[in-house]
């Protein structure tokens, strides 16, 4: 099963180009095992979690994998975090769950599934508002775990609940907490130079953990030819490193309080301010009202000389105890991908090297940012970038006629409009592969949309039309420039209640609460229809072009054939064509096994080809 590339294309054995269609696994990996969502920040008995059964127990792997072939998967992207594998303590590997994750990827090649690892992470950790790192990194860098929401260098569901707000959790990426942790682990050596650990910069000594520990998982995973790398870090976030004033907003996400960059700081050492207020309403945000935040004054820190950028003299209080800037440009003049990201990537590209030779990095910079990527050398990559529509993410509303471009200001109106607008995203993470990256493939690692828009009306009416009419225009987008995805997500134990099972989220394409039938494997699929269509698999040649029209049933590919005398496979499910299919073909012979789902077309000459699929007759489904 192991493949090679060839610029955008994977290569089997056989020479013929794959398109790499298929899930994350699973959005409840980010939590330990049996912690109820509300509860994942709390910092007691932090280093005696685990993640056993993450993504679910080896007793269900058949169920679940057999269900992703069924529904025409080729790829999983399958998550873990540094957490799962280092929560006892520095160096400190659980080896029952390196194990465990090991035997989930192996029976994952067992139903013919390609994996990319994913160290998933999101606002750095579970204690500072999101998922990844062990909570003793936080404590390294001298904050107090039992204070980080109440300070405000935080917002978590464990300290709000059920006051949380909806998608709140990015606002993160601009508190203290987070902030300071990428800061220090991109940038440390520079940014934070007085912060040692034993002589050592903490940037040194958080990275060297981090590679050790996936190190030590790819050791597991480097003799399973179905293993296609290793994703290098989920949606890294710059931090402080690159911003040009202290003095200016943060970016609000969402609805939620707006802080400066020296808010962000001083609030959180125990200084209670005013602040605005901004709420987004549709396509807009404007501020509504201020909120006091900290009005306890609550410190992050485990002690006051624990503040680091205090006492790196970025900030500090006047004779009245107000907070002031005294260095406004402290973080500026550092580039985030050029010097913090690139050259960890370098790191880490050599160290999956050593532990599972061959692999591939890949790769993604800042979630909407425009920084350009950069590949490190001598290293095989993917550009592994995320996409989302982001109204529809935000809002839990889904308006075919409004969409917001993710990184920008820009705004989209209209069905059509908003149609080229998702083309136009892919095109341009796919542009970048060819001009920043010399050509590798574009395989957009997360994508998808919220199952409980307005309000879980659908676990209440059984109506997921919306939900199948957004995928659907996700789809047709990926297919006007033939990228690879990974859909987001996959959780095995998704309820309507609790979601995914992580800061009220909820984009599973699968609930047992939507299961009826075990036997069957569409039984518990939400949305089915707009994830589950046709597609080319494996091409004898190069794929040119594919569409699918899910009202009229017609799918159309254009390739150019090779002439080898191999078939091109493509994944056909019964769902949409329940009666059989009608094909036609500029060359050769195309035979259908439903059992199988799949369309062999063999015979081809060489060249352009095309491929035209159409329900039989009065089977519509």
């Amino acid at each position: 099963m192991s493949l090679k590339t060839d610029g955008h294309w994977f290569l089997d054995d056989r020479g013929r180009a794959l398109l790499l269609r298929g899930v994350n696994v699973g959005g409840s990996s980010k939590t330990p095992t049996g912690c109820h969502p509300r509860d994942a920040a709390d910092p007691s008995g932090a280093s005696a979690v685990r993640f056993l059964g993450r993504p679910f127990p080896p007793a269900e792997a058949d169920e679940h994998f057999g269900r992703l072939r069924h529904w025409g998967f080729n790829v999983v992207r399958l998550l873990t975090t540094w957490e799962a594998i280092e929560h006892a303590g520095p160096g400190v590997h659980d080896e029952a769950y390196l194990d465990h994750f090991a035997a989930i990827v192996r029976k994952a090649g067992d139903y013919g599934l390609y994996v990319f690892v994913d160290p998933h992470q999101d606002a750095w950790s579970r204690f500072s508002g999101g998922d990844g790192a062990p909570a003793w990194t936080l404590e390294l860098a001298g904050f107090n775990l039992s204070a980080l929401d109440a300070s405000e260098a935080a917002i978590t569901m464990w300290g709000r609940y059920p006051d949380y707000g909806t998608m709140v959790w990015p606002n993160n990426w601009y508190r203290l907490a987070s902030a300071t942790m990428f800061t220090l682990f991109f940038a440390g050596e520079r940014l934070a130079p007085e912060l040692r650990i034993d002589g050592e910069s903490i940037q040194h000594v958080l990275q060297n953990h981090f590679l050790g520990a996936m190190g030590a998982l790819a050791e597991r995973l480097r003799d399973l030819p179905h293993v296609l790398g290793y994703d290098s870090l989920n949606e890294p976030t710059a931090g402080y490193i690159g911003i040009p004033s202290l003095g200016r907003p943060l970016p609000v996400y969402n609805s939620a309080p707006r802080l400066t960059g020296l808010e962000s700081l001083a609030i959180p050492a125990g200084i209670p301010t005013e602040v605005p207020f901004v709420t987004r309403e549709h396509l807009e945000q404007r501020v509504t009202h201020t909120v006091v935040l900290n009005s306890e004054g609550a410190s992050a820190w485990s002690h006051p000389d624990a503040d680091v950028w205090r006492r790196h003299g970025v900030w500090d209080t006047d004779a009245h105890g107000r907070p002031q800037l005294l260095r406004d440009d402290y973080f500026a003049g550092v580039r985030f991908v050029r010097d913090g990201l690139r050259p960890f990537l370098q790191r880490y590209g050599e160290a999956v090297d050593r532990s599972h030779p061959g692999a591939r990095v890949f790769i993604e910079g800042e979630p909407g940012s425009r920084e350009p990527l950069m590949a490190p050398e001598g290293v095989p990559v993917v550009n592994a970038s995320h996409w989302y529509d982001l109204l529809t993410l935000t809002t839990k509303h889904f308006d075919p006629a409004a969409a917001l471009v993710w990184g920008t200001e820009e705004t989209a109106r209209g069905r059509e409009a908003v149609q080229v607008s998702f083309a136009a995203q892919i095109g341009a993470i796919a542009e970048r592969s060819r001009r920043d990256l010399g050509g590798v493939p574009t395989l957009i690692g997360e994508f998808g949309l919220p199952f409980d828009l307005d309000g879980g009306a659908a676990y209440r009416t059984g109506d997921f039309s919306a939900q199948v009419e957004a995928l659907s225009s996700y789809y047709d987008a990926l297919d006007a420039h033939l990228a690879h995805a990974t859909l987001w997500c996959y959780t095995a134990d998704n309820t309507n209640a609790d979601g995914d099972q992580w800061n009220q989220e909820d984009l599973s394409v699968f609930s047992r609460d939507q299961q009826r039938d075990r036997a069957d494997p569409d039984s518990g699929g939400r949305a089915v229809e707009g994830f589950c269509r046709p597609s080319v698999r494996a091409c004898a040649g190069r794929p040119r072009a594919q569409s699918f029209d899910r009202a009229s049933g017609v799918f159309h590919l254009e390739i150019d054939a090779s002439g080898a005398p191999v078939p091109t496979v493509v994944y056909v499910p019964r769902r949409h064509y329940p009666g059989g299919v009608a094909c036609e073909v500029s060359s050769g012979d195309a035979r259908y096994d439903a059992a199988s789902q799949t369309l062999l077309w063999s015979g081809t000459a060489a060249g352009p080809q095309r491929l035209v699929i159409r329900r039989v007759r009065g089977t519509e489904p």
